[in-house]
């Protein structure tokens, strides 16, 4: 019994330790990334595959998307407390998949505020049951509701919050990479904060509308920003030039299977045909393209 109890708090520790040594990168004053990497979720990883971070104001800290399990939650959480002694007043969750969300149980305590797209309560009611199921199975995560934490403010268009001397403009985007993307504009440092509407490296993964990415691409590529913050990849301090290969893959999808379609071509010659020819340009290419070709497939049949 001493001896368990003994390893317990060696593993107590070591968990503390572990904790306190993630990463963080401050790319622009007061802006910190940890970045993820391009792996599939997995039972080794956790899930802990996304870039999430923080903004530091003069009075409190905005923590962008909590991280792909719990315990990388506690992890960001500590990171934080190393470099300020600012509360976190504000948890933004960019969207509802599981690698950006998991940490937010981490955050669940009085004084802090979770906000979210508009849309983004309903999906993690619609997925929740789901995500909690599958996190066991592929990732060995124990979930459970409590871990489905919903916005308590809802971004409808747009909401300005302020961290003290520091005015965030959080946007909800139209149907994009998913129904429910937000993205957040720190004016103090011309920063904009995508999260997976823009992946670099990591194929681009479609749970939205291919054409209503391609619509919000366009938009954002004629405004200018000093430095860009993607879901997944190294951060951008060229743009728009960041977009150029995310737009190159979308646009091939949506050339290719609309040529195909207008031929009378089916599905399942779609996922053996379309967008091959950029396959060498991205890592996890084997793992999404063919579920994003069938998505695009089923958006653009119905033109």
């Amino acid at each position: 019994m001493k001896n368990q109890c003994c390893l317990f708090f060696v593993l107590a520790f070591h968990g503390l330790i572990a904790q306190s040594e993630m990463t963080v990168s401050e790319v622009a004053p007061g802006i910190y990334v940890h970045f993820g990497q391009h792996q599939l979720p997995d039972k080794v990883n956790h899930g802990a595959v996304a870039n999430i971070g923080f903004i530091v104001g003069d009075t409190c800290v905005a923590v962008i998307d909590s991280g792909g399990n719990p315990d990388q939650g506690y992890a960001l959480k500590a990171a934080i407390k190393r470099i300020t002694d600012k509360p976190v007043c504000y948890v933004i969750n960019t969207h509802v998949h599981p690698d950006h969300i998991y940490g937010n149980i981490a955050f669940k305590e009085k004084g802090v505020k979770f906000i979210g797209h508009k849309k983004l309560a309903r999906a993690m009611s619609a997925r929740g049951n789901y995500y909690i199921a599958k996190a066991a199975e592929q990732l060995d995560l124990k979930l459970t509701a409590a871990h489905i934490i919903p916005p308590d403010r809802l971004v409808k268009n747009h909401l300005a919050i302020d961290l003290g001397g520091r005015r965030l403009i959080l946007t909800a985007q139209p149907t994009a990479h998913s129904d429910n993307d937000l993205t957040v504009f720190d004016k103090k440092t011309d920063t904009l904060w995508l999260s997976d509407l823009l992946f670099l490296d990591h194929l681009p993964v479609i749970d939205g509308s291919l054409k209503g990415w391609l619509e919000v691409m366009q938009k954002l590529q004629k405004q200018k920003f000093t430095t860009v913050i993607p879901g997944h990849g190294a951060v951008v301090t060229d743009w728009p030039n960041g977009l150029t290969a995310q737009k190159t893959y979308l646009q091939v999808l949506l050339t290719e299977i609309r040529e195909m379609i207008v031929k009378g071509r089916f599905l399942e010659e779609a996922i053996e045909q379309v967008g091959y020819s950029e396959k060498d340009k991205w890592q996890l290419f084997d793992q999404f393209h063919k579920r994003n070709v069938t998505t695009a497939f089923a958006e653009l049949e119905w033109e």
